[in-house]
């Protein structure tokens, strides 16, 4: 193929219909999704009907829960179907059309049920508590608890108005950090190593940092941060008063500290938190191993962050058709059952995934799990790229937490939340590089598959455990009411990233400017649910291999929970118990010894 020609990606009409979903099971028809649109359209103006009485008899509350619950899963239902159209190709004005439609029904339905909740929670709990022990509310007991926990942080009405009235002045922050950073922030372009001139944004920056020419990544680095410094003083701000909006509403609510509002709704206890960075923390000294190591192997007289990103080894090529990915990752999967891999493998061979880029699809890649419907998964598959068999295998572990789940558990108790999401997926990754290793030819093939398991270990469970720190610490300091400033700020990130990458590492003085970068800084106490959910995976991952029926049995059962019991409770189902350090130091052993076997490798 010549330098000039180009590959144009199919219209959607033209992808063959076996590679694409089937979305038959969620609606054969529109005309199918229409009629349950209407129906839920003709039903909302039954809430108010409910209004004043959710108190009343237990029959009341019965009856208006089984209500809600019908809407609630009709409404699943339609909006899985539109939102996955609307994926197929973003510019279809039909699909999108509907998309709006539906959106704008959820809102009138909110709107309508608004009440709901606080006027459960302003029944007197003596009458909740027989409530609660009626059998005829046994299926929506879990769930009425759950929203009783909410009491002693609910203020009262004109309160809570007032709180509710403050919900778009309460975005600001990062209403303007998101405009500044997606709409107004302007990198200009740079030469890749082919000399080609190149845009520089948010998008290529990480495609520069892979290049094998150190001075593009150095050119790349320095350009993007340049950017930042120049709007550093804002970006500051921007930071300082989305925090500052966090310790109010943990305040305002009768929280602790804003720590602990965040992770009461998934009654997640502070320790699990402390515990991951005390973890991490301890094993520190292997980071700084493993970052030695590939200094020395990219033969390097010192290590900058970006040379953090270019694979150590970056000539291995491993092609597989689509056939042949799912070959591959069901072999992996073996160890965890027929069923399962069976399952998985109608779905993957069949149409539960829609495989390949077209022009105007979505990119990137989800699962997407609905209760009435396939698991379904959405890819851009190249068959030259080895990371998208890991990207399809991760997937189809969401996927089948969602199959397991919803098979198991009723509509009220099937979706996981977001703590344990991330087991099901990782889990399967960890079970594909230890069948590839198994599989390997030669060193070469080892060692990049090891390389690749440490810098994902890495970016998971260290990085996003750097972030964490930093937002306990820039949280605590406005609890403290010290200022946050862009010194303060910067001088905070610093301490962080000299301790993380250790006193070898060049930590170059723009690098404090990425504290104003992170848009999940925006939605603080989050990113260390990655962390814990890999290390819970690499745990879980070393018990069923290393184990036998009960072992399996165990996460399967964990992968059939849904939401129906609280994410600790679920992992310790599974058996890890993240209250402790554990798994966490499991994973950090494994990241040493990893190391360990690439320095010998290569």
């Amino acid at each position: 193929m010549s330098a000039t020609a180009t590959t144009t990606l199919p219209l959607r009409s033209e992808v063959p219909v076996g590679d694409c979903w089937d979305l038959s099971s969620l609606y054969e028809t529109e005309a199918a999704w229409q009629a349950d649109f209407d129906k839920v359209a003709g039903q909302v103006d039954r809430f108010e009907t409910y209004q004043g009485r959710l108190g009343e008899s237990v029959d009341t509350l019965l009856e208006f829960l089984t209500f809600d619950l019908e809407i609630d899963r009709i409404a699943e239902r339609l909006g899985t179907y539109a939102f996955l159209r609307t994926t197929e190709d973003q510019g279809d004005s039909d699909h999108q059309a509907r998309k709006l439609r539906f959106q704008n029904l959820v809102m009138k339905a909110s709107q309508a049920a608004s009440f709901v909740r606080p006027e459960l929670l302003a029944i007197d709990a003596e009458k909740m508590d027989k409530f609660l022990s009626d059998p005829k509310l046994a299926d929506f007991k879990l769930q009425l608890e759950r929203i009783v926990r909410y009491r002693p942080h609910t203020l009262t009405d004109r309160e809570e108005r007032l709180l509710a009235m403050q919900g778009e002045m309460a975005g600001a922050a990062g209403n303007a950090f998101r405009q500044l950073n997606d709409a107004d922030l302007k990198f200009g372009e740079l030469a890749d190593e082919n000399g080609r001139k190149i845009e520089l944004s948010h998008a290529t920056f990480s495609q520069f940092l892979q290049s094998p020419k150190r001075e593009v990544r150095k050119a790349a680095f320095e350009q993007y941060y340049e950017v930042f410094d120049n709007h550093r003083n804002t970006l500051a701000a921007t930071l300082a008063g989305s925090i500052q909006r966090d310790v109010y509403y943990a305040r305002a609510r009768n929280y602790e500290n804003s720590l602990e509002a965040a992770l009461f709704p998934d009654n997640m206890p502070t320790s699990v938190y402390d515990n991951l960075i005390s973890a991490v923390r301890d094993s520190l000294p292997a980071v700084h191993h493993y970052l030695d190591v590939r200094r020395r192997k990219m033969g390097l007289s010192d290590l900058h962050h970006y040379d953090t990103y270019v694979p150590i080894l970056s000539d291995v090529k491993k092609r597989h058709t689509w056939d042949e990915a799912v070959k591959v990752i069901l072999e992996s999967l073996a160890p965890l059952g027929s069923e399962y891999v069976g399952t998985l493998e109608g779905g993957l061979r069949g149409r539960w995934s829609d495989r390949y880029p077209n022009r105007g699809k979505q990119s990137g890649a989800f699962s997407c799990g609905s209760f009435d419907g396939d698991p379904f998964i959405l890819m851009n598959f190249k068959e030259e790229v080895l990371n998208d068999v890991f990207t399809l295998t991760h997937e189809a572990g969401h996927s089948m937490h969602s199959w397991y789940s919803a098979s198991h558990q009723p509509f009220q108790y099937y979706n996981y939340t977001i703590f344990v999401a991330e087991v099901a997926s990782t889990f399967n990754e960890q079970l594909l590089t230890a069948h590839l290793l198994e599989q390997a030819t030669d060193d070469t093939e080892r060692a990049y598959l090891i390389n690749n398991e440490l810098d994902g270990l890495r970016a998971t469970v260290v990085r996003q455990t750097m972030f964490a720190e930093f937002e306990k610490r820039t949280h605590e300091m406005a609890e403290a009411g010290e200022p946050l400033t862009v010194a303060s700020l910067r001088a905070t990130y610093r301490e962080l990233l000299d301790a993380y990458f250790g006193p070898e590492f060049k930590v170059d003085e723009s690098l404090e400017l990425e504290c104003f970068r992170i848009p999940h800084f925006y939605r603080a106490f989050y990113v260390y649910k990655y962390a814990t959910g890999l290390s819970a995976a690499v745990a879980l991952s070393r018990r069923v291999l290393g184990g036998g029926e009960t072992e399996l049995n165990d996460y399967i059962n964990f992968l059939r929970g849904g939401c129906s019991q609280d994410p600790l409770d679920l992992l310790k189902g599974a058996g890890v118990d993240m209250t402790k350090p554990d798994a966490v130091k499991t994973t950090l052993d494994h990241f040493a010894d990893l190391t360990k076997q690439l320095d010998e490798l290569i």
